[in-house]
């Protein structure tokens, strides 16, 4: 190497360093979402119901618009979810732990629905009839199965042929 080169290499990583640091601005950091609380007002994306009067695990999908989804159950947040024709850029999906909160009035308790277990084919219905319950804790879904029965499911687990909504809470038409 010649002299010329050693004395340039300082200036030559200074400025690739702020090139590095430039760009690195051009893509701002996304913003950490949060669950929406639910309101009287609040009704679902997908049919208008009133998501308060209903029971069993709520969901939501917020997308990078800021316009969110709001659905009656996790049947319908899964079934919006797993549609491969999606084309909504999602920033956040959550629902309710029913470790923490009634099944009958379920009020709060939001987390990051990829994070949950899913029990499958219990007893318990939500809003359109049967429904995934949702939790945090492996351990809470155990205890829901053993009462209601069902299986337990993580995230990635639930399929679209599972959370199907071809027919009415009677399943005798489509929705």
């Amino acid at each position: 190497m010649n002299n010329t080169f050693l004395s340039r290499f300082p200036v030559r990583c200074v400025g690739i360093f702020t090139l590095l640091t430039l760009l690195a601005g051009c893509n701002p950091a996304q913003k950490a979402v949060a669950p929406i609380e639910l309101t009287r007002e609040t009704a679902c994306s997908l049919d208008g119901m009133t998501l308060l009067d209903f029971p069993g695990p709520k969901g939501q999908i917020q997308y990078s618009t800021g316009a969110p989804d709001f659905f009656c159950s996790t049947t319908e947040m899964f079934s919006i979810y797993l549609q491969p024709e999606q084309k909504k850029r999602i920033t956040g999906i959550f629902t309710q732990d029913m470790g923490k909160t009634g099944w009958d009035n379920p009020k709060g308790s939001w987390f990051d629905a990829k994070m949950g277990f899913y029990v499958l084919d219990s007893k318990k219905f939500g809003a359109m009839g049967p429904t995934l319950g949702a939790f945090t804790r492996r351990e809470d879904a155990e205890t829901f199965v053993k009462q209601h029965g069902g299986k337990v499911l993580k995230f990635d687990q639930v399929t679209i042929e599972m959370v199907s909504m071809s027919g009415s809470v009677l399943h005798d038409e489509p929705m």
